[in-house]
């Protein structure tokens, strides 16, 4: 069962919003069953959109379009589906009574152009917004499904879980998908695919490997297609579980979530606690940390420290220690994993000094300079790291690295 998305909008194209429907949907269709063959966006514009959904009928079963539906002159999506079916507009009584309660709940007087909005092609059944006044619109001709639902994704999201997908479970016979994801650390792509050469060319037609990387991590998926689920997961975890014993030590989790997930999950579990000593990640350590629910149950805080006055006064590095060795150094990062841990009083601490850029480096010291540290009473490991010349990315995988270091010291 293969599906397309169109994402509807100027805005999109021209930079102004990121298109995170996309991905949203596309992960959702996944799970049941229901493969994204292409994602495109489109501009507000009648004959762009009427060739993408021409030519999306040739490719999917289902197309799903978001955008568009809006009060505004600009938002066409409806009257081009019209056209594009050749069909009438005609006033739905259900999306008018949802577009009243709407406005009588806000005391808002209501404006002929949100009348409008309860205007839908003839041929469709609706899908009523309870987040909002424009309503979602189902079509199903010639064996083609279409799906156009409000770009606004708190909407569209709703709509999706809510509606469409129990709509399509109930009108397809969809196949069984099941994905089993390996979280690895701290080894390339390219080395890990010959690594495990041998496991990937044993897997059966119905079973895929995906690589996916981003700074530092690489995913690794497994997808198994069935109809029947049974035996399938049987044969997922046996090539997993190749896979894990081959990788090694590199594999920090076997589901799919985020790497400071796992230090939080692990550290709950045991009941331990975490503090931060930053520099040249700003905080950032701490904000991975913190966008978790129920990060409090192990992180207590922890500082960034910027300035060599700060590391002074705050964690209690040495005076001497930053005029000897400087700010980017192995002496400096224990120092201030070591105050971290006696100044915050946590079971363990990671501390990072180093240089992001563009700028500040030397030729001892080149752009990328990273130092981390992390410890607890017993041990301190520290080691020292030389990454690219783009700043946001050497943050990026200084963070991935104290990580993987910490994860490697609680285990």
């Amino acid at each position: 069962m293969l599906a397309e998305i169109i994402t509807i909008g100027d805005e999109i194209l021209i930079g102004q919003i990121v298109d995170t429907n996309s991905a949203w949907m596309a992960q959702k269709l996944n799970e049941e069953g229901i493969r994204v063959k292409q994602i495109s966006s489109v501009s507000d514009d009648r004959q762009h959109i009427l060739t993408a959904l021409a030519e999306a009928t040739t490719r999917a079963d289902i197309i799903f379009i978001t955008g568009g539906l809006g009060p505004t002159k600009d938002d066409i999506t409806k009257q081009t589906l019209a056209e594009y079916f050749n069909v009438k507009l005609v006033l739905n009584d259900d999306a008018l009574n949802n577009v009243l309660n709407i406005f009588k709940r806000y005391n808002r007087p209501l404006l002929e152009v949100n009348r409008k909005q309860a205007e839908v092609p003839e041929n469709c059944e609706i899908i009523l917004n309870n987040n909002g006044t424009a309503p979602g619109l189902w079509f199903n001709v010639n064996g083609k499904i279409y799906v156009s639902m409000p770009g606004v994704p708190f909407e569209m999201k709703y709509m999706m879980e809510e509606t469409v997908i129990p709509k399509l479970k109930t009108a397809l016979k969809l196949p069984v998908i099941i994905h089993k994801t390996i979280l690895t650390v701290g080894e390339g792509e390219s080395f890990l695919a010959e690594k495990i050469a041998d496991i990937e060319n044993d897997l059966p037609a119905n079973i895929k490997l995906a690589y996916l990387p981003k700074m530092g991590q690489v995913r690794l998926r497994l997808s198994a297609y069935s109809d029947g689920e049974t035996s399938l997961n049987d044969k997922l975890e046996e090539f997993s579980s190749r896979i894990v014993e081959r990788v090694g030590h590199n594999v920090v989790a076997q589901e799919d979530i985020p790497l400071e997930k796992v230090i939080l999950n692990h550290m709950a579990g045991k009941g331990l606690t975490l503090s931060v000593a930053e520099s040249c990640t700003g905080g950032y350590v701490s904000h991975l940390i913190t966008q978790h629910e129920g990060s409090s149950q192990v992180f207590l805080g922890g500082a960034v420290t910027y300035s060599n006055d700060l590391k002074e006064n705050i964690l209690g590095v040495k005076n001497e220690t930053l005029y000897q060795f400087g700010a980017v150094s192995q002496e400096t990062v224990t120092e201030m994993v070591e105050g971290a841990l006696r100044q915050f009083k946590s079971d363990y601490a990671l501390a990072i000094t180093g240089i992001a850029g563009p700028g500040g480096g030397t030729q001892e010291k080149p752009v990328g300079t990273v130092w981390i540290a992390v410890a607890n009473a017993n041990k301190t490991v520290v080691k020292k790291f030389t990454f690219g010349n783009k700043r946001l990315q050497n943050i990026e995988r200084s963070a991935v690295a104290a990580f993987f270091m910490l994860i490697t010291l609680l285990k």
